[in-house]
């Protein structure tokens, strides 16, 4: 008897960084021989080629390391920022989006991930977690993220009513 797994549905994702990035080695190599054309010198393949590896090389590691520890996903079960995972269930509420002139207590939480604060680029997201804790979330499109989040929370926990 074979079980099927259901795919997981998958509510935000962002993939960290573009591959496309590594078609600046072809240019970097295109333009060292368009430098050499325009001197006088024609084309000697060498330095075109050291400079079409060096930056693609160099480039390479760069995306392969941002797709790994600035990537995001959520699923309705937990978020996942880098390489680190947490659970819906231990998120306890959304911290409102900072206003005013005085930066929120959540701003200073740890980041999600392995990275020691919120990439460059991405806007954290205060999170209240189980036993007390704090922490925050980040993404490029953190309105979206933020709304995914608050969604999912709202639905396990009702949102507290003032009267």
């Amino acid at each position: 008897m074979t079980e099927t797994s259901t795919p997981r549905q998958v509510l935000f994702y962002e993939q960290g960084a573009s591959w496309w990035w590594l078609l600046a080695g072809p240019a970097a190599g295109i333009a060292m021989a368009l430098i050499q054309l325009s001197a006088g010198y024609g084309i000697q393949w060498l330095v075109p080629g050291i400079f079409f590896v060096l930056v693609t090389g160099f480039l390479a590691i760069q995306v392969k390391a941002a797709r790994i520890h600035t990537s995001v996903e959520l699923t309705p079960d937990q978020l996942r920022q880098g390489e680190e995972r947490l659970s819906i269930d231990e998120i306890v509420r959304i911290y409102p989006e900072p206003s005013g002139p005085e930066p929120p207590k959540w701003q200073s939480s740890r980041a999600l991930g392995e990275l020691t604060g919120v990439p460059r680029g991405r806007t954290g997201i205060g999170l209240k977690l189980t036993n007390d804790r704090s922490a925050q979330a980040w993404a490029r499109k953190h309105k979206r993220l933020r709304t995914e989040l608050t969604r999912l929370v709202e639905e396990r926990i009702p949102p507290e009513r003032t009267s």
